[in-house]
């Protein structure tokens, strides 16, 4: 059976496409990092993502304990809302006491928390909607920080739809194995690449635009499925590797908005570019088992589709993509 089969197009579409359509392009995560400047003294950095204007309503909430030395600075970028604070926690700090993120429980975000001490020691926690608090420790091993970063990684594509819908295409695009595996091993490339590329600040790209260019590299994927349905040929057909590289440099500036956003430190910035790609990866993998999966089910089952039925998942693909280009383009104007 190869990948391109047309028999399990229908039911893999419709399970890809109706969940979360709201939620076409990720979710970012929001960032908390607090830095012991003295005993007791910190310095607050709280950036909050938002969507359209809207600033996603999750605040931090420190112990009791803890007061404002002066008014906090507040103000907005692209993509999130911006707080900083200097606060006092009392001489014994914030060693041993409870952190959480209010609101956090009613949204499917996460946040990344990062405590460095006076003394140098650090300690990073991802927050989730199911775990929203935690209790400030020491320092804490580079295993436990690095499996936060590839969690973040994970969630960042899984939740990313419109990546997965392009991942959903190359499959649908690629005939025979070897080409699966090279179109695949060359998104992840291109992607890993661009990923680098920004993470690092050597390519700064506006986020409203790019959203809407990878909304538009799926209509044309959507496209080239159509045209490979009708028995035409063309170079994304004969070659789908080239093209998936291509739109892999695009998407994985999508990818880094995550990990940019964030603001981290220079020092933390390799371990965390290094862990969220494999989380990325990760997710990538784990979505193309899934489909494969499926596929090798309803090939064996005696599925007796209509003949217009085998066009749905191109046209499909090629519809809410459309949709979210206009959305998007509009956003940009």
């Amino acid at each position: 059976m190869r990948p391109g089969s047309i028999i399990w197009m229908p039911v893999l579409a419709l399970l890809v496409l109706t969940p979360n359509v709201g939620y076409a392009h990720e979710v970012r995560p929001g960032y908390l990092e607090i830095i012991e400047t003295e005993p007791g003294a910190y310095k607050v950095l709280w950036k909050a993502p938002s969507r359209g204007g809207m600033v996603m309503r999750i605040r931090p909430v420190l112990p009791d304990e803890c007061r404002d030395e002066r008014v906090p600075s507040q103000h907005r970028l692209p993509g999130s809302f911006v707080e900083r604070r200097i606060v006092s926690c009392g001489a014994a700090g914030l060693a041993g006491k409870t952190i959480s993120i209010e609101g956090l429980s009613t949204t499917i975000t996460d946040v990344l928390v990062r405590v460095t001490h006076a003394d140098g020691q650090s300690q990073t926690v991802l927050l989730k909607p199911h775990s929203a608090s935690f209790q400030v420790l020491g320092a804490q091993p580079w295993t436990r920080l690095a499996m936060s970063y590839v969690h973040l990684g994970i969630e960042h594509i899984l939740y990313g739809i419109d990546h997965l819908l392009f991942v959903l295409g190359l499959l649908l695009l690629s005939r025979g194995w070897g080409m699966l595996l090279k179109t695949i091993t060359a998104f992840t490339v291109g992607h890993s690449i661009s990923l680098a590329l920004a993470t690092l600040g050597m390519i700064n790209v506006p986020g409203k635009p790019l959203s809407a260019a990878i909304a538009l590299s799926i209509v044309f994927l959507a496209g080239e499925l159509v045209r490979a349905q009708r028995g035409e040929m063309s170079l994304t057909i004969r070659r789908p590797w080239l093209v998936s590289f291509g739109f892999g440099l695009l998407h994985g500036l999508g990818f880094a908005g995550a990990l940019v956003q964030l603001g981290l430190p220079k020092p933390a910035i390799p371990l965390a570019l290094l862990c969220f790609n494999l989380g990325v990866e990760i997710g990538q993998i784990l979505f193309v088992v899934v489909a494969l999966a499926l596929m090798g089910s309803l090939s064996r089952m005696d599925i007796r589709a209509p003949s217009w039925g085998k066009s749905l998942p191109a046209y499909g693909i090629g519809t809410i993509a459309a949709f979210w280009f206009v959305g998007r383009f509009v956003a940009v104007l």
